[in-house]
C-alpha cells in the first residue's frame, strides 16, 4: 500500500533498515553497471535503467531550491525508469491561487508521487492528507528525513551497524537534526547535541526520542561532552534558508561549535565526519576536517540518490 514520508518517525527500525539495505545493494549494481560500461562502450545488453517503475512519475516541488535534493531525485526515478516533472513553486497555485487541498487532489490524477521541499512543515502534511498518492518531504522547517535516510546508509557502509553507535551534533538544533534525533532513536544509537542556549533542536522531538528508550539522548552546551568517544561527528549550515537577517548573531553565538581538528580528537580514532551540504568553511567546519581521512562527507552527498531510489521504491510498495 502506497505511504507517505513526512518526518523520519513514519518509518520503523525494520522499515529503515529495509531501505538502507535495498540502497546498497542499488548502489552496488550501479558502480558494478558503470563500471562495464567504461570497459565495454557500446556493448549489448548493459541496461542503463530499470525498469520497477517504467510507468511511474515523480513530480518535485520546490519552495526552497535545493541543488542535491532536485538532482538526486530526478536521477533515481529515471534510472529506475520512471518520469520526473520538476516544478517551481511560482510555476503552480499552490497555496495562493487554489487552496493545497484542491492542488493535493488534481496531482494525485496526474502523477504518481510528489516531493515536496517548503518553508513550512504544515504545507506538506496538508498536502498529504489530502493526496491520494506518497507525497516525500524534501526538506522543511521541522524535518529533513529524505538527508536521515542517506546518513543511515553512510553509517551503515562506515560502521557496519547501527546499536549502540554514538552520534555528536554541534551546531543550530535545525531541521537535519531533529529528523536526525529521531533516525537515531529509531535504529539504537546514542545522539548528543552539543548547541548553544537558544538553539536547541525541537522539544517534542527530544522527548518523543527519550521515550522510545533506546539510547542516550543529550543536549549539552559542552563540545567536547559531545565529541568524547563518539564514533560520528556531525554538523549542518549557522546560517539556513530564510535566516540571513540573523546571520551576525547567528555565527557569533555559534562561533564555539565549529567542528575542527581539536574535537575529532575528542571523538573515537575511527570516527567519521558528516555534512548533509552545502559547506560553509570557516564557519561550521575547517577545510582540514572536510577534507580529512575522517570526512565521508561526499560518500554522504551521493548516498541521497541511492537512498531516494530505495525510499521510492519502498512508498510504492
Amino acid at each position: 500500500m502506497d505511504k507517505d514520508f513526512i518526518s523520519i518517525f513514519d518509518l520503523s527500525h525494520v522499515e529503515i533498515e529495509a531501505i538502507v539495505e535495498r540502497a546498497v545493494a542499488l548502489k552496488r549494481e550501479r558502480n558494478e553497471r558503470r563500471s562495464q560500461q567504461s570497459k565495454r562502450k557500446g556493448a549489448q545488453g548493459l541496461k542503463a535503467r530499470r525498469d520497477e517503475c517504467i510507468e511511474k512519475t515523480l513530480a518535485l516541488i520546490f519552495e526552497k531550491p535545493s541543488t542535491r535534493t532536485y538532482v538526486s531525485f530526478a536521477v533515481a526515478i529515471t534510472e529506475l525508469g520512471g518520469n520526473v516533472l520538476s516544478l517551481n513553486w511560482n510555476e503552480i497555485q499552490l497555496g495562493r491561487d487554489e487552496r493545497i487541498r484542491e492542488t493535493a487532489r488534481v496531482f494525485s490524477s496526474y502523477v504518481d508521487a510528489v516531493m515536496i521541499r517548503a518553508f513550512r512543515h504544515a504545507t506538506v502534511a496538508e498536502f498529504a492528507r489530502y493526496a491520494s498518492i506518497p507525497v516525500i518531504n524534501g526538506l522543511t522547517d521541522f524535518e529533513h528525513p529524505c538527508q536521515i535516510l542517506a546518513d543511515m546508509m553512510t553509517i551503515k557502509e562506515y560502521k557496519q551497524k547501527f546499536n549502540g553507535l554514538t552520534i555528536a551534533w554541534f551546531g543550530d538544533g535545525n531541521n537535519v537534526c531533529n529528523s536526525l534525533i529521531g533516525g537515531a532513536a529509531i535504529t539504537g544509537m546514542n545522539i548528543r547535541i552539543a548547541t548553544p542556549p537558544g538553539y536547541e533542536p525541537d522539544g517534542g522531538i527530544v522527548e518523543k526520542a527519550k521515550k522510545m528508550d533506546c539510547g542516550e539522548v543529550l543536549i549539552t552546551a559542552d563540545v567536547e561532552e559531545a565529541a568524547a568517544d563518539a564514533d560520528v561527528l556531525y554538523t549542518d549550515v549557522w546560517v539556513s534558508m530564510g535566516d540571513e537577517a540573523e546571520q551576525e548573531q547567528r555565527r557569533k553565538d555559534l562561533r564555539n561549535y565549529q567542528l575542527n581538528e581539536d574535537l575529532i580528537d575528542c571523538a573515537a580514532e575511527d570516527a567519521i565526519i558528516m555534512h548533509c551540504m552545502p559547506v560553509h568553511i570557516g564557519d561550521e567546519m575547517t577545510e582540514a576536517v572536510m577534507y580529512s581521512s575522517n570526512s565521508v562527507i561526499f560518500e554522504q552527498a551521493e548516498n541521497r540518490l541511492h537512498a531516494q531510489k530505495a525510499l521510492l521504491l519502498h512508498l510504492w510498495g
